[in-house]
């Protein structure tokens, strides 16, 4: 019992707590908000959502702490199991069990009868264990045309079958943690001014071919602002009245004078923190997302091994790309495409899964030494 006693004290000593208490400080006052939309009766918002994001923060600390405790290496070895597992689920989308929320243009979502889960917050998971994985059996032949060729087949094969739901959000996202990773671990240069070369054409195909035209006039919308306002600005505008209209210290908690814009509980949730917590509780909450991103960026310079630091880069990739997305849609300077604010955002789901991504990170800071392990001492 005092040897088990010990390793768990030894454990928490390793924890990077301040990482944890940030994440888990968001999450709470994003229980909080969810909760004044409720009682204010703000929007379509129910007393399932608060209590599945209170839920679900409880079950998402309870989660990154048993991450934690095992050794990341142990977890990547596991790739045969779970990866297959999260592609069958995001595979099950395209049958009669995949549903489409209101107002979404993407069929993202599994209907299990008692909820609904978004599968590809798995594949997130999946993904950075599996290509952290990869990238590290293969480091020392990434810039071999015929290995690297493998590598992005990986990464492709998770961006298509998300651009394929019609979840492009989420396409956007795998790609970033694709390019982050992949460049974290060593791609030579010359790939990089190739890859840089390539974007020309390749945006202008994706224009052309692949994007559908409600696609592309929500990117039009935000060059000629004004040209649509009932329709595809409408949205857009309604969270820019929101966030504005808290002014400097925000219109409190629990107003009866909060604009009410579509999805405001889930995607426009920056909106709702402008406007009851005002400029300043925005900036408060920018401050906490940039140091969460900040602190997993260092913490992926102090891993013991290639493997660490890219599940952390992987994590610090995704991390950044919801929070500039999110945020920009909501101040109109990106397109409305369905990416959630990190911790906030309403969504059993999601909060789970950024938890548990959270906890590969505290795997990564706890086992930085090759003699430490949870549940083995070398000593």
């Amino acid at each position: 019992m005092k040897v088990l006693l010990k390793k768990i004290l030894k454990y928490y000593h390793r924890l990077d707590k301040p990482l944890l208490m940030v994440v888990s400080l968001c999450a709470a006052f994003s229980v909080v908000l969810l909760y004044s939309l409720y009682a204010t009766k703000t929007g379509e918002t129910s007393a399932n959502v608060y209590i599945t994001q209170l839920i679900s923060m409880i079950l998402g600390i309870a989660v990154a702490l048993f991450i934690a405790s095992i050794d990341y290496h142990s977890l990547a070895r596991l790739w045969i199991l779970y990866v297959p597992a999260a592609l069958v689920l995001v595979g099950l989308t395209f049958t009669s069990l995949g549903v489409q929320r209101a107002g979404a243009d993407d069929r993202a979502w599994l209907n299990l009868g008692f909820t609904t889960i978004q599968p590809s917050e798995f594949l997130k998971l999946s993904f950075i264990l599996s290509f952290s994985y990869h990238l590290h059996k293969d480091a020392e032949n990434i810039n071999h045309p015929l290995h690297l060729l493998f590598i992005i087949i990986h990464g492709a094969i998770h961006v298509g079958i998300v651009a394929m739901q019609g979840d492009y959000g989420t396409a956007i996202v795998f790609l970033m943690m694709f390019v982050v990773m992949l460049f974290s671990a060593g791609l030579s240069i010359k790939y990089i001014i190739l890859a840089i070369a390539a974007a020309i054409p390749g945006g202008y195909l994706l224009w052309n071919y692949g994007l559908q035209s409600l696609h592309k006039k929500r990117i039009m919308v935000l060059l000629e602002p004004g040209t649509d306002p009932m329709g595809l600005e409408y949205q857009q505008n309604l969270g820019l009245a929101a966030l504005g209209s808290g002014k400097i210290f925000g219109k409190g908690l629990f107003s009866d004078d909060y604009v009410e814009v579509p999805e405001i509980y889930n995607d426009f949730i920056f909106a709702h923190i402008g406007q009851t917590v005002g400029f300043v509780g925005a900036i408060i909450v920018i401050v906490l997302l940039a140091y969460i991103c900040i602190k997993i960026l260092n913490d992926s310079r102090n891993t013991m091994d290639l493997m660490g630091k890219l599940i952390c880069m992987g994590t610090f990739a995704m991390l950044f790309t919801h929070c500039f997305m999110n945020i920009g849609m909501v101040l109109k300077v990106m397109p409305v495409i369905g990416i959630p604010l990190p911790f906030f955002s309403g969504g059993g789901t999601a909060l789970l899964c950024m938890y548990a991504a959270i906890g590969l990170v505290l795997n990564c800071y706890a086992h930085n030494e090759k003699r430490y392990r949870m549940f083995y001492d070398y000593e």
